[in-house]
Order: structure tokens, then sequence, then C-alpha cells
């Protein structure tokens, strides 16, 4: 039962990166795979907000989501004139600068090294133990039911909210930028302050993401800003479906969250389950690309 509970959890918090990212991918034709980094952002935050700080749940993750937001600048401000492939690269860019430096701000001294300090923020490939459960107004939801119910609402207010937000006609700009920007210009749009919002927002989610995942394994390290870790996430948005508020995400990240614990019913050896994996999503992305390239649940095929 607790395992079936925990990957509810895990579906929970990679709703809301399938919902963040296709702002990115669905609505504004943005391919991003600096994902991953942001998401390792919010967690790392939340690790040193409740660790150090002593902060709560909530102010913990306003503060991951503030400093992913605040560090979408990277990706926003390099990319302010580019689309396409050149978008691409940047973001890829941004995803190696964002996992070294959780990689290596640390100093010579081991596991044991105390973190948190300016030399030795985030402990480098020994990451952060001792991460606590989520704490809202004195009640800590330490129990794998309490957990998931916290989640679930936080993913399903979430969904509604970014469903109306990309109804908008601010969702509607972001089509519109998306579709033809040129266009979007000529007629008085500012689309670049649109690109701007949209990626400052998607990070912000990503980071929520991460801080609940940090607060649900109770450990973070620099594997989840990883390059498999944003091909997953991105492949979530391509299954799923990108350019619809609800379903694609939902889908993506169903599929993407069910595949591999389908996998462990084949007798597999443990050293070859993950190049397995690996080699699953390349098919499934492929045999996707040519018989439904909208994806599962998308409205908008990519180009």
């Amino acid at each position: 039962m607790n395992y079936l509970l925990h990957l509810i959890a895990l579906f929970d918090i990679y709703v809301i990166v399938a919902l963040s990212l296709n702002i990115l991918v669905g609505y504004c034709g943005l391919l991003s795979l600096a994902h991953a980094g942001y998401f390792a952002v919010g967690a790392y935050v939340y690790a040193l907000a409740v660790i150090t700080l002593g902060w709560g749940f909530i102010s913990s993750a306003l503060l991951g989501m503030a400093v992913g937001a605040g560090l979408s600048i990277m990706l926003s401000l390099a990319s302010w004139r580019f689309r396409g492939e050149f978008f691409v690269l940047i973001a890829l860019s941004v995803q190696s600068v964002l996992y070294s430096t959780v990689y290596n701000w640390h100093k010579v001294g081991g596991p044991d090294a105390e973190f948190g300090t300016w030399s030795n923020m985030t402990n480098g490939p020994f990451g952060i133990p001792g991460v606590s459960k989520p704490i809202i107004a004195g009640f800590e939801f330490g129990t794998p039911q309490t957990t998931v119910l916290l989640f679930t609402i936080i993913a399903v207010t979430l969904l509604i909210l970014s469903r109306h937000l990309l109804l908008s006609p601010w969702g509607n700009l972001l089509k519109a930028m998306r579709d033809d920007e040129l266009a979007a210009r000529g007629i008085g749009k500012n689309v670049r302050l649109a690109k701007v919002q949209a990626i400052a927002l998607a990070c912000a989610l990503a980071a929520l993401a991460g801080v609940m995942y940090a607060s649900l394994v109770n450990f973070v390290d620099p594997s989840i800003a990883d390059l498999p870790e944003a091909i997953l996430m991105i492949s979530m948005v391509i299954v799923g479906g990108v350019g619809n508020s609800f379903r694609g995400p939902f889908v993506g990240a169903l599929v993407m969250i069910a595949l591999p614990e389908l996998l462990r019913f084949l007798e597999v050896p443990g050293s070859l389950s993950g190049q397995l994996r690996l080699a699953v999503y390349g098919l499934l992305l492929v045999l996707l690309m040519h018989f439904r390239p909208q994806g599962l649940a998308g409205e908008y095929r990519m180009q």
C-alpha cells in the first residue's frame, strides 16, 4: 500500500513538472531542456531553508519558487531573440550551468563537512540528507496518506488555476506568439514580456515540484538535475501531448511514471533495467512522432 501511495505522490509531483513544461512547449513553442535544473533549485532551496533556517513548508516552498523564478532570467534573457533550435541549445547550456553548480558547490571534507555555508552550499555529490517532511501550522504530514493528500491538493489546485490562466487572453497571447511571433508583434502585443513571464512561471512551478520531491524522499543530490532527468521531463510533455491545458500533462506524467513500474514485472537483471528504460523511452518517442506527433492527448503538433 505504501508503494502505491509513493507512486501517487510521484505522479502529483511530475504532473506539476509536465504542466510547467507544457506552458513553454505547448503554449510558447519553446522546447526547454533546463527544467531539471530548476527542479533541483527548488529542492535544494527547500532543503537548506528547513535545515539551516528552520523554516516551515509553506515559507520554504515560496522561497524555492521565488529563487526559481528569479533564476529563470538566465534562460529568458539569454534567449531574448531566439527560438527553435537556438532556444534548445541555450536551455541545454543553462541546464549544464545549474547541474554543475549543485554538483561542485562544496568544499573538501567529505560527506560530513558542514553544509549550508557559503563555501559548501549544496554539499556537492554527497547531497543533503535529513530533509524534513512537510509541516504546516504545526501539523507534520509524516505518513504516506497525509503526504499524498497534501500533494494531490496542490496538484489539483495548480491544474485548475493553470487551466483558467491558459484559457485567458494571456494564454491566447502565448499561442499567438507560438504560431507567428512577428504577426503578434504587428498587432501591438508585447511578446517578449509574455515570453519572460511564461518562462518565470514555468520555472517557479518546476521549483515547487522540486520542493515537493525533496520533502517526499527527505534527501536531495545532484542526480535530480542531470540530463536524463531533463529528458524524462520533456518526454512526459511530448508523450502526453502539448497545447492542452489539462489532459496532456496528466496523461504524460501518468504514462512515464507507470511505464518503469510495469517494466519491473519483466525478469530483467538490475544492471540492464536502466538501459532498458531509456530504450523504451526512445522507442516510444519515435513511434509517437511517427504515428501521433501531437502526443496522446495534445492539440498542437510540434514542428
